[in-house]
């Protein structure tokens, strides 16, 4: 059900997302067991201590007032995901980012949107034909969103500015990144939005880029990648897309170039061949105008009593402990092997990540930090 925070709410809302250990996942978990950012707040550093962390600390209150303050000075805002200003797609996400920073003009996120992504070092001609792509799209009514990255990407938003384009960004929404795309970056700012989960002033780094990939593939009713290399970033993101239940398109490249790899693969696994934005409309049009498909709904249950919950975590936090290692495991798998219950499972993995001794893992895996 979504609602608008009020200040109070919107500080703990921020505070809970900016503390350490604490993702996506950790977040509606807390969310779902306290009912409140303010009440997981409240219980975070009597369940780091169960884990065996020492020294927990929360982000002051005053830092989260001064991040809201600093994002307002500069014309920008923040939307938690449990607000209706929040974008569909991303909401749709299992787990949706707990709260995004958004520069520019929000309104732009409640429109139908595709992403166009594609290598850094691309080609001249890949260029051309992402600039020619994100034009036909935009003057059919579709926000374009990219990662403002050097090549496709620049080329993309520079064409669709006009319209509206959205930039993904991996840093924090005031930082300018890469240097060069700084020009591009105002324009976006003045024509389009910038959005970003990671705090102002936030300096991009690797571990951020798959989290920037996750939103862009969210946000969009599909993904087209212009040019990719195998085990490129773009590729992260049309998997994030798969997994997302978006559409995945591919341009075609030449078999001697390194560059076109990546797309040439995901055509021969099954993603639309696309060499025109008709090619992407024919296959968008039906659904656009529909619900993004929401994550698998869970029974509503009861909570369960906190003191027979506590109790058997205590009983069964040894065994999960050994079947811990470095590799990451399924949760399914502890489930199964403990015996216990899926609450007293998700009990411990949230103390001990708390704790910061175990790190969640994409595809429901968890293993020691």
């Amino acid at each position: 059900m979504t609602r608008i925070l009020g200040e109070a709410e919107r500080r703990a809302w921020l505070r809970l997302a900016r503390t350490g250990n604490i993702g996506p996942v950790t977040f509606a978990n807390l969310i779902a067991r306290f009912g409140s950012a303010q009440a997981a707040l409240d219980a975070l550093p009597r369940l780091a201590a169960r884990g065996g962390g020492r020294g927990f600390t929360l982000p002051p209150e005053e830092d989260a007032a001064q991040e809201i303050e600093k994002l307002a000075a500069r014309g920008g805002r923040l939307i938690a995901g449990c607000e209706p200003d929040f974008p569909q797609g991303l909401a749709a996400l299992d787990p949706p980012p707990p709260i995004i920073a958004v520069l520019g003009h929000p309104h732009l996120l409640k429109k139908e949107m595709i992403a166009i992504v594609g290598a850094r070092n691309a080609s001249a001609l890949a260029r051309k034909f992402a600039w020619m792509l994100a034009r036909d799209l935009a003057e059919a009514g579709l926000v374009v969103v990219s990662g403002l990255a050097r090549g496709i990407d620049a080329s993309a938003h520079e064409a669709a500015l006009e319209r509206g384009t959205v930039a993904v960004v991996a840093g924090g929404v005031d930082v300018i990144y890469p240097p060069e795309n700084a020009q591009l970056y105002d324009a976006i700012r003045a024509q389009g939005a910038i959005i970003s989960e990671m705090p102002l002033g936030e300096t991009p780094q690797a571990r951020h880029f798959p989290r920037r990939n996750r939103l862009i593939s969210g946000l969009s009713r599909g993904v087209v990648v212009v040019e990719a290399a195998e085990r490129s970033g773009s590729l992260i993101t049309a998997n994030y897309a798969l997994e997302q239940g978006r559409e995945v398109f591919a341009v075609p490249g030449s078999p001697l170039d390194p560059r076109a790899r990546g797309t040439n693969r995901l055509i021969r696994e099954g993603a639309t061949l696309t060499e025109s934005a008709a090619d992407v409309l024919a296959v968008l049009t039906p659904m656009l105008g529909q619900d993004f498909r929401e994550p698998d709904s869970i029974p509503a249950t009861p909570p369960p009593d906190a003191a027979a919950l506590e109790a058997e975590a205590d009983r069964v936090r040894r065994a999960i402990e050994e079947a811990l290692g470095p590799a990451p495991v399924a949760v399914d798998e502890l489930i199964r092997q403990t015996g216990a219950s899926v609450q007293a499972v998700l009990t411990v993995l949230l103390e001990l990540e708390l704790a910061g001794r175990c790190r969640r893992q994409p595809g429901n895996l968890v293993g020691w930090a």
